[in-house]
């Protein structure tokens, strides 16, 4: 992906002029996540399984869920990329990169199961534990503390291969007492590991194809370096953005490797939805190709916007993406059972929203309410760099 002839990590390389573009697509792509979560709050009475069933999802449904889509894998990509710029800051390098991913792996991963879960649940002791994306984020930055040492052509090979090949596993399966149950469900196959007979584990985002897409974040790095040629930094990234978009057009026409297969609806706008209806865990070729294709092309689009003044509210999102993502998922908890309380469950066991749209409208509403919040935030993160435990925020 990036320039494999260049050094691994120059040590001491001085501090990256921080680009605004990357945190306004952080930024749009939490908003994106927030619409998903609304939905998953107010609108779980309308399931939307992965892949999604065409025929019986609305299309209002549909596509605020594939917008939804291009979180997980531009936060990754992303994690990888802001991971090769702070070791860049610093005068031990890659050292310093892999000591940095390894404590904000382990702090992700102790958040996802405690502080995360409990605002999905609301049970302590839990008898559930859904490992969802901060889980995935966490194990993805534990396993590139150790691939950064790989020369940057392996790790580049090694990224490529993982994302692209890892569907050649999807019919290897290994039934419950089995001794690779567990660590199979960890690494490719979605499921259930049961703990004991009062807490189970859900492992919903299977790491495989995260490290993939962690490790060409890493190796994207260079091109963002202080020095950096902006104007050939926007060539590759558009570059590889219509190649991964052009691949996706290719292998989903062809219908052979990368998904499930798709076939056309009865309506030109039902057989777009069945061609993009992409697999999200673990997530397929195609959905990388999709999404990853879409996050680069955004990034240099941002860049070349970096002015614009609607960037700006983006990258407050974007500069305290875990705060905002602790506050927001509280926020939605205390809303549901505040609603609950007042109107009671008006959708069988659930309260529930009646449209889509109303989903959307409370999406913008909570985009302005949390963001003077998000954005003092930011601003103590920025302002206060000697307090260390912020920057895991």
């Amino acid at each position: 992906m990036p320039d494999v002839s260049s050094a691994s990590l120059p040590p001491g390389a001085g501090a990256p002029a921080r680009l605004l573009s990357i945190d306004a697509l952080r930024g749009l792509v939490i908003l994106f996540m927030l619409l998903d979560h609304v939905r998953e709050t107010f609108y779980l009475h309308h399931q939307v399984p992965d892949p999604m069933l065409v025929a019986q999802t609305p299309p209002a449904l549909f596509f605020g869920r594939l917008l939804a889509h291009l979180c997980a894998p531009v936060f990754v990509f992303l994690t990888g990329l802001s991971a090769f710029l702070y070791g860049a800051k610093q005068a031990d390098g890659r050292a310093a990169a892999s000591s940095f991913l390894w404590k904000r792996g382990l702090f992700l991963v102790l958040l996802e199961v405690t502080v995360v879960n409990f605002a999905w649940t609301f049970q302590f002791p839990p008898a559930t534990v859904f490992l969802q994306v901060i889980w995935v984020i966490g194990l993805s930055m534990l396993a590139l503390s150790a691939l950064v040492w790989l020369p940057r052509r392996a790790l580049v090979v090694l990224g490529v291969v993982l994302v692209a090949g890892h569907n050649l596993l999807d019919g290897v399966h290994f039934p419950v007492g089995h001794v690779l149950h567990v660590p199979w469900a960890v690494l490719h196959d979605r499921g259930w590991i049961e703990v004991s007979e009062a807490l189970r584990l859900r492992t919903s985002y299977p790491l495989l194809p995260w490290i993939g897409v962690i490790a060409l974040g890493y190796v994207a790095g260079p091109w963002f370096l202080p020095g950096a040629d902006a104007p050939q930094r926007q060539r590759r990234l558009l570059a590889w953005a219509v190649g991964l978009l052009v691949g996706f057009v290719a292998l989903r026409a062809l219908n052979a490797y990368g998904d499930k297969p798709w076939a056309a609806g009865d309506s030109a706008l039902t057989t777009v939805m069945a061609f993009l209806n992409v697999t999200k865990y673990p997530p397929s070729l195609l959905f990388i190709a999709l999404t990853l294709g879409v996050g680069l092309w955004l990034l240099r689009l941002f860049e070349r916007r970096q002015g614009a003044p609607w960037l700006a509210p983006l990258a407050v999102f974007g500069a305290a993406p875990m705060f905002f993502y602790v506050l927001h998922l509280y926020v939605l908890k205390f809303l549901y059972l505040g609603a609950e309380a007042v109107w009671g469950p008006n959708q069988g066991r659930l309260f529930g929203f009646d449209a889509v749209w109303m989903v959307w409208l409370v999406t913008g509403v909570l985009a302005f309410a949390l963001y003077p919040a998000v954005r003092a935030f930011a601003a103590l993160k920025a302002r206060r760099r000697d307090i260390a435990w912020l920057k895991y925020l």
